[in-house]
């Protein structure tokens, strides 16, 4: 079944002429004035060049980094099209702002199927504020308004979710890939469908965790949150990372799996060291056998098996967080081992995984599957809230139901 959308896709839209203005995410790890990491551009290039190669005049906004309404030289987004216009094939021109007479006049003289980078919409102190102000500014730029953003999604800014209040708003292609996955994976899954959610502390991951045990029948708990259920079962942890206040939640949860019917997996055998440093001696014990003074920085070989094991059994799988502290080998092993059975059930066309989250993108590269699975979100903070089930005002904001109209 395909994804009930919520917006109007690129399939409606006729951009020939008019001057659209799309939301993208442009904030890329950047070192030395070069971009580190392509993908977010790489995953925005489809709109793009669709637009501009129907005749529109796309005009382009993102922010970067955290300027805090000012303007900060290291902060701007001139390096960026540069890469942009690689990735593109096509010029790629600047406006040293986002709003005022500099980007009116380069908007206004773009030509049909040219592109423009506007300045970081950060810069501006209203961006954060959705003010009221500078929705309007924007929106005079362009004729129609398009989010490609979902990774920003989350955010109820002037450039997110202001602007689309003044334009004909779309959602671009990556905008609706990323919806349709997330409404694969969690609103039809095929069944049985499973989560692993990693990650270092249960409270900031509560909301997921409750809304996963709605939705799944197999939800495997990883990183240093494990170590808090195991501790919330009576389990001696050692000194590994535990929240103490947080057991009695633990308890809770475990109880409502149950209650649902939900497999809640954790460890039963963990690699653990005395010192976190690469290259300290490392054991792999039991989890009821963590020697006092040790600490638990990945899950062991047993673990792994089970886990495994548990995958094979799913047709749908929802991966949040590692399941130890990879940047660090050898305590990379148990993360590599489950996302590379996870990739070859995926590519065997048995399992479909959705990944997503910051530190699970670095995992699954790390890992060599970024590209096995079935699709994995550039979006940090808004596939975390869609997982857990809350409303993001970017997407409210390009909903169908509501009318626009540019202030004259």
């Amino acid at each position: 079944m395909a994804a009930p959308l919520p917006f109007a896709t690129l399939d409606t839209l006729d951009p020939q002429g008019k001057r659209i203005l799309v939301r993208v995410d442009l904030n890329v790890p950047m070192k030395d004035g070069q971009v580190g990491d392509q993908t977010r551009i790489e995953r925005i290039v489809p709109t793009i060049r669709e637009l501009a190669d129907k005749g529109g005049r796309v005009i382009l906004l993102s922010h970067f980094d955290r300027p805090k309404g000012k303007v900060v030289p290291d902060m701007s987004l001139k390096p960026i099209a540069t890469a942009l216009a690689t990735a593109l094939g096509r010029p790629v021109s600047f406006a040293h702002d986002c709003i005022g007479d500099e980007a009116e006049a380069a908007a206004r003289t773009l030509r049909d199927g040219e592109v423009l980078l506007l300045e970081n919409t950060r810069f501006q102190p209203g961006e954060e504020k959705n003010d009221p102000d500078l929705a309007t500014a924007l929106a005079r730029l362009g004729d129609v308004y398009v989010n490609d953003a979902f990774s920003a999604a989350h955010r109820a800014h002037a450039s997110t979710a202001g602007v689309a209040g003044h334009l004909p708003s779309f959602g671009g292609r990556l905008m609706e890939a990323e919806l349709a996955a997330l409404f694969t994976a969690l609103e039809n899954p095929e069944r049985p469908v499973g989560a692993i959610v990693g990650g270092a502390k249960i409270s900031t991951k509560l909301e997921l965790l409750e809304n996963m045990l709605a939705k799944v029948n197999m939800l495997a708990i990883g990183g240093a949150m494990a170590n808090t259920f195991l501790a919330a079962q009576g389990v001696n942890v050692g000194k590994s990372l535990k929240e103490e206040e947080m057991l009695d939640t633990a308890r809770k949860i475990m109880a409502e799996a149950k209650a649902r019917g939900c497999d809640l997996v954790l460890p039963v055998d963990v690699v653990v060291t005395e010192e976190f440093m690469a290259g300290a001696p490392t054991r792999t014990v039991p989890v009821s056998e963590i020697p006092d003074g040790w600490m638990a920085l990945d899950v062991g070989p047993q673990s792994v098996q089970i886990l495994n094991a548990k995958l094979a059994g799913l047709k749908t799988l929802v991966w949040n967080g590692p399941l130890g502290v990879f940047e660090l080998p050898p305590f990379d092993e148990g993360t590599n081992a489950v996302a590379q059975k996870a990739a070859r059930l995926t590519q065997a066309g048995t399992l479909k995984t959705v990944a997503g989250g910051g530190d699970t993108v670095a995992a699954l590269r790390h890992a060599g599957v970024l590209h096995d699975m079935t699709y994995v979100s550039t979006a940090g903070g808004a596939f975390l809230e869609w997982l857990e089930g809350k409303v993001l005002p970017g997407l409210t904001a390009i909903s169908t139901t509501l009318e626009k109209t540019l202030p004259v």
